[in-house]
């Protein structure tokens, strides 16, 4: 397979991904967050397991399973939608849309959101020429949300300022 194949391209930006939520847990954040990101992190290589193996080589010759662990599961999209739902709670409504920034680590988290969105749409890609598992998509389009409204979180943490987006009219 070459390097450019978009299976590769999927699981390497899962892994780039997972490098930015490293960067968002090593700042000073409250602990029940810092095992959040931690357990997405796990997850993380779990999808890039699941990425990276094709079906038809998901059964060894033997008919036992290649991949051997914990799949994502419904639990784990329940977990993000439980989180979201969470920090929510305790937000301000959106009134309009928000530039990202604000503080090092909100940006750290906007980033990592964008990289998400992208190994979404590049596995999406890859599910039209190849069968992946549903819940690799289900879990990847949650996790940018929950990303999203964890840089909102932070935003409030860092004592930073939420700064909307207000097009200038003609």
């Amino acid at each position: 397979m070459p390097k450019y194949h978009l299976r590769i391209e999927a699981y390497g930006t899962v892994d780039e991904l997972n490098s930015y939520i490293g960067l968002i847990r090593d700042q000073k954040i409250d602990g029940h967050t810092f095992e959040i990101l931690l357990k997405i992190q796990n997850e993380l290589f779990t999808l890039g397991s699941m990425l990276a193996t094709p079906p038809e080589k998901e059964i060894l010759k033997s008919g036992k399973e290649r991949l051997n662990i914990n799949k994502i599961s419904e639990e784990s999209v329940a977990l993000l939608e439980q989180e979201i739902d969470l920090m929510n709670e305790s937000l301000p409504e959106m009134m309009h849309f928000i530039l990202p920034g604000g503080h090092s680590t909100v940006s750290f988290c906007h980033i990592a959101r964008c990289i998400c969105r992208r190994a979404e749409r590049i596995t999406t890609q890859l599910s039209n020429e190849s069968a992946i598992n549903p819940k690799i998509l289900i879990y990847l389009n949650r996790l940018s949300d929950y990303l999203f409204v964890l840089a909102r979180k932070l935003t409030i943490d860092n004592q930073a300022q939420e700064i909307p987006w207000i097009p200038e009219k003609i």
